[in-house]
């Protein structure tokens, strides 16, 4: 990968790790860590260094969005940049439910950009498809276009794949749908990953898909019925089903503690966090008509919802650091088990291999240097590859 200009490749430094709590110093050679060892004395105003957060489902940012065509030229990699000030390495931008041709509009750009961009194309782990095998019913559908959604094809499916030149690396639906497992089946045997959300399958259409491979749920807790039955239904079997991979929005708006809570206590190690933003992350509060229709409103405290209805939230309009501080602030986990949660666990369960890698020498040079100030988070520096960008 060609460093940017203004990179700076440091052959080593100090900070603080953020799982230890020690001064290390870090060696860096060949965009890997080559050594990080355990310093005894102390420095003040010294940095944390944790590894770059890996963000699963992001909509859009400050204006930008992967869902608005047609994708502007150079947008994608403008995205990239803005993400490392977040402290995001790597991301897997999300289209989501749309006419066949405005899918594959959107994963032909998004591979362009790639192909045009070395920092892009590492960023980009993968595209997520959300959508549009989802379920019609309002309530689980959300904010997804009812015209659009449309039972699973795998032949569409083919092309969308060949389209984005093989980038499509989650598929979120609904096994709700006749042949769903069939079509799970083949998804996952051409190594994609398939998510369930966005559904009103019963509890054996969800055991069924988890047995035919589905391997994740998708912001779970949310799109969904604003009610549901006591037993069973589509959360619980989702949490009941050991193989499933649980993503959480910890923005303080779309889960209750004690959702995140239970959610946490239950998956475990297979717990992970997504900030789900859209395109008014990052943006000032006000009222904004979105391109998919109606408007919405983002208050000073960064809720996102619809203008007509308080109720009822319009999408996340926090990204993923937002999601470590809360979760460190409910005092649900440590700090680093947050942070391990939106990096480490996110980037083992793409690789397939479901264990968590420690962070040190011989992983990649993709971290960030923070500063904590009580549950706040701030980053100072980001690197990719070993240069600060």
């Amino acid at each position: 990968m060609t460093n940017v200009a203004a990179g700076i490749m440091p052959g080593r430094l100090e900070a603080i790790h953020y799982e230890s709590g020690e001064l290390v110093q870090v060696e860096l050679s060949g965009g890997k860590i080559e050594r990080m060892t355990r310093l005894d004395e102390e420095r003040d105003n010294q940095p944390w260094i944790a590894p770059g957060l890996l963000d699963l489902q992001i909509n859009g940012y400050q204006g930008m969005d992967f869902n608005t065509l047609p994708i502007a030229s150079g947008m994608p990699q403008q995205f990239t940049r803005a993400l490392w000030a977040e402290g995001v390495t790597s991301y897997l931008p999300t289209v989501i439910t749309n006419s066949s041709e405005a899918i594959a509009e959107a994963v032909v750009a998004i591979a362009a950009a790639c192909a045009a961009d070395a920092y892009t194309d590492y960023a980009v782990a993968g595209i997520h498809l959300e959508g549009p095998f989802i379920s019609p019913e309002d309530g689980p559908r959300g904010a997804h276009g009812k015209a659009f959604v449309r039972p699973p094809d795998w032949e569409l499916f083919q092309r969308w794949q060949e389209a984005a030149q093989g980038k499509i690396k989650i598929i979120t639906l609904s096994p709700e749908w006749p042949g769903s497992a069939k079509f799970i089946e083949k998804v996952t045997a051409s190594g994609v990953i398939v998510s369930i959300g966005h559904t009103s399958a019963t509890a054996e259409q969800i055991r069924e898909a988890a047995s035919a491979g589905a391997s994740m749920s998708t912001h779970l807790g949310n799109g969904a019925h604003l009610m549901l039955p006591r037993h069973p239904n589509y959360i619980w079997e989702q949490l009941a089903q050991d193989q499933l991979w649980a993503c959480m929005i910890a923005d303080g708006f779309h889960l209750p503690e004690s959702v995140l809570k239970v959610i946490m206590k239950v998956k475990g190690e297979r717990a992970m966090l997504v900030s789900d933003a859209v395109q008014l992350a990052g943006m000032p509060p006000g009222e904004y008509a979105p391109h998919i229709g109606g408007k919405v409103v983002l208050t000073p405290e960064g809720r996102l919802h619809l203008a007509d209805q308080l109720n009822l939230l319009a999408g996340s309009a926090q990204m993923l650091l937002r999601g470590v501080e809360q979760m460190t602030r409910l005092k649900l986990c440590t700090f680093a088990e947050a942070w391990n949660m939106a990096s480490i666990r996110p980037r083992a369960f793409l690789n397939g291999n479901g264990k968590e890698l420690a962070f040190g020498a011989g992983t990649a040079a993709d971290f960030v240097l923070l500063d904590r100030d009580g549950d706040s988070l701030r980053i100072r520096e980001t690197y990719v590859q070993g240069v600060r960008v």
